[in-house]
């Protein structure tokens, strides 16, 4: 009975390693570039394929060496942009709106009410340990 213990606990361990391993290398690790470098890889062929974001004005590109860039446009660039993609026979989706605003929500979220939470306990208890300790000082002088 405890060996079949100790191998459920083993085996729950490593598929939680292996879970966590999968997720990990699923999450695409974009390279930000210029629009200048990115049309340059597109004038030598290679871009292997592109998402285009227009509510973000942003080119997420795949390169055929399997590199990931993203690379920004700007204001209402989008046909031209498209129709440089076409004339390179480079495949290409733009996303839909709701996609889009699903990939903006990821945006990493500064806690900024949490430093000052953070910093107004740190006062109090800086505070109340200095009246504690001019307390004790004043009634060992009595």
């Amino acid at each position: 009975m405890r060996l079949v213990r100790t191998l459920l606990v083993l085996s729950c361990a490593a598929a939680m390693l292996l879970g966590g391993a999968a997720q990990a290398s699923a999450e695409v690790k974009y390279k930000h570039e210029s629009e200048q470098e990115w049309k340059s890889q597109l004038s030598s062929g290679q871009i292997a394929k592109v998402i285009i974001n227009k509510r973000a004005q942003s080119l997420r590109t795949t390169l055929k060496d399997g590199r990931y860039v993203l690379a920004n446009y700007p204001k209402h660039e989008s046909p031209r942009v498209e129709s440089e993609l076409s004339a390179s026979h480079v495949p290409f989706s733009v996303l839909s709106k709701g996609q889009a605003t699903k990939i903006a929500k990821k945006a990493p979220v500064h806690h900024k009410l949490r430093y000052i939470a953070g910093g107004i306990l740190i006062g109090i208890i800086v505070i109340v340990g200095a009246v504690l300790l001019v307390r004790r000082r004043t009634r060992a002088l009595d």
